[in-house]
């Protein structure tokens, strides 16, 4: 008990004092109203994705650390102490102090900088997962928000299709309509019903995504709409694209580790055909209780030896494989630098294009919108001062529960559209950095 109480506090300082509210909420079950700043940054300390993408970088700077240490020397303390009769055979030694280290190696060079851009290329992996990480909040969080939005307006639009029901029943009943206007309300008011149900699912996946990502509970996240920042025009990502597309986190990831491929083949083929220096040393001390002053004329207790080993490789046939292998990888390495910079600016390229397309599709959906709303105005007064034309026939209730139904749906329609910009824009933002910015250029709530 007092270790899980340990983890949760060290988990709860780390995240900062920003997330603390949503916290404590979530842990008494009531509704946590977290901005998306806050959520952002519990998720780069939660995602297991950037914390395998830690580790990476953290054994990568191990391997440069083995690298480099190879020329440091290690020590090692040891004993054979042992009862021997006859010849002594082997060292019986009482402990043994050795010491060993490389001088010089042509090759070593090659894989320290093999070893240091394998480094760079976790590094940069590692921010390409924490843009992922932020944009994947960043749309979970915007699509809940408007679910939300979309559950309120589909039940203001359930109101009114079963308001429009009673009255086609009733219609019916009195013989003035026929029972299809009836069915075809009823239809309608179906037809709504299942969309909330579609809804619904969709904000119980956002929400459940939303914990995963920063552990809290999955049904008491509460967005705040306020903490979302306006998003970038589409002329600033494009000059964005341009100056990023080479720049790209994943495209550095993938020249750095060709990089790191090509020094490792180089100090493979110079393993097979250069000379090695190595430095040794070791002290022993030699037991009195054993019979070696039997055999040996002079023999002592203390024996100290240091020197210098060369190594000069005549012929080695795993090497040469090893460095035919590491060549080819260098090769392949090489060739997914360039397939993956084709594949970001391809994407970057549909997502521009995706998104001029979409924009226009935002904009028809709030004219229509907007248009919606003048229509049902229009229908309010009438019903209630009639049209104003000699001879025109006054509104119905019927109509005026149709023009709620219609600027309750268009309304849907151009929060669909919405969340489809912002996708694309996010999407497009992550490609070519500045998701940070944008996700703290609003204040937290």
């Amino acid at each position: 008990m007092q270790k899980a109480k340990r983890r949760k506090f060290k988990m709860l300082r780390r995240i900062g004092i920003s997330a603390l509210p949503a916290l404590f909420l979530a842990a008494s079950g009531a509704q946590a109203q977290v901005s998306l700043a806050t959520v952002a940054d519990m998720a780069l300390h939660h995602s297991p994705d950037l914390r395998m993408s830690a580790a990476n970088v953290r054994q990568a700077k191990g391997g440069v650390s083995e690298a480099k240490d190879a020329y440091i020397p290690s020590f090692e303390l040891g004993s054979n102490i042992g009862y021997s009769y006859g010849f002594p055979l082997g060292e019986p030694s009482i402990y043994n102090v050795s010491a060993h280290s490389l001088v010089w190696s042509f090759a070593q060079r090659d894989y320290i900088r093999s070893a240091s851009s394998a480094e760079r290329s976790a590094t940069l992996a590692l921010k390409d997962t924490r843009e992922k990480v932020l944009a994947n909040v960043a749309v979970d969080y915007i699509e809940l928000n408007t679910d939300l939005k979309k559950i309120n307006a589909l039940d203001e639009q359930k109101s009114y299709a079963d308001a429009l029901a009673n009255i086609e029943q009733q219609r019916v009943k009195a013989g003035i309509d026929p029972r299809s206007a009836m069915l075809k309300a009823q239809l309608t008011s179906a037809q709504i019903n299942l969309s909330r149900v579609h809804v619904q699912q969709d904000a119980t996946l956002m929400r459940s995504r939303l914990a995963h990502l920063t552990g809290l509970k999955a049904s008491t996240i509460q967005p705040v709409a306020s903490s979302i920042p306006l998003l970038p025009q589409l002329k600033s990502l494009a000059t964005a694209d341009l100056r990023t597309a080479d720049n790209n986190p994943l495209v550095a990831a993938a020249k750095a580790n060709a990089q790191s491929k090509l020094y490792l083949s180089r100090g493979d083929r110079k393993q097979i055909n250069r000379p090695l220096f190595g430095f040794g040393m070791q002290y022993s001390r030699f037991a009195e209780f054993n019979n070696y002053n039997e055999y040996f004329q002079r023999f002592q207790h203390n024996n100290f030896d240091a020197g210098v080993q060369i190594t000069i490789p005549l012929f080695n046939a795993s090497g040469k494989a090893k460095a035919e292998q590491s060549a080819a990888e260098a090769v392949h390495a090489e060739a997914q630098v360039q397939q993956t910079l084709n594949k970001v600016d391809e994407n970057i390229l549909k997502l521009r294009q995706s998104l001029t397309e979409l924009r226009a599709q935002q904009q028809v959906a709030q004219i229509q919108s907007e248009l919606a709303q003048s229509q049902l105005a229009t229908v309010e007064q009438e019903l209630k001062s009639g049209s104003g034309q000699p001879g025109a026939a006054p509104a119905t209730p019927q109509q005026a529960q149709q023009a709620h139904i219609q600027e309750r749906e268009r309304y849907i329609d151009m929060l669909n559209a919405n969340l489809n910009v912002s996708r694309a824009t996010l999407n497009l933002m992550r490609l070519t950095g500045g998701m940070e910015s944008w996700l703290h250029s609003a204040p937290q709530e």
